[in-house]
């Protein structure tokens, strides 16, 4: 249950990651709520997560979850490059994150 819960909780760090860019530097209420919503729910999804798998995993997939899910909705919803040198990059990433689950305890 630790990786459901680690899992949600990195795809509400790509929540908060969208939702604070179109706060405009939290000049947006309705973005910024769902910023601070999506923040608090992600740190505590990410801490339950804690009780049973280590840190170094948990902090590692939770924001390699982050990092790559923005990077893909920033491609998706905001038009940013989709280089090959970006697309390699996030490809990298993936695989760290693959290797860090696959070398972790059950």
């Amino acid at each position: 249950m630790a990786w459901v819960y680690l899992v949600a909780a990195g795809l509400l760090e790509i929540v908060w990651a969208f939702a604070m860019k179109q706060s405009q530097g939290f000049s947006r209420l309705t973005p910024t709520i769902i910023t601070l919503v999506a923040m608090i729910g992600s740190f505590a999804l990410l801490s339950v997560s804690m009780k049973s798998l280590p840190l170094g995993t948990a902090y590692t997939i939770w924001t390699g979850i982050g990092a790559v899910g923005a990077f893909l909705v920033g491609i998706a919803v905001l038009g940013e490059a989709a280089s090959a040198m970006r697309l390699v990059a996030a490809a990298l990433i993936l695989g760290g994150l693959l290797l860090m689950k696959l070398s972790s305890p059950a």
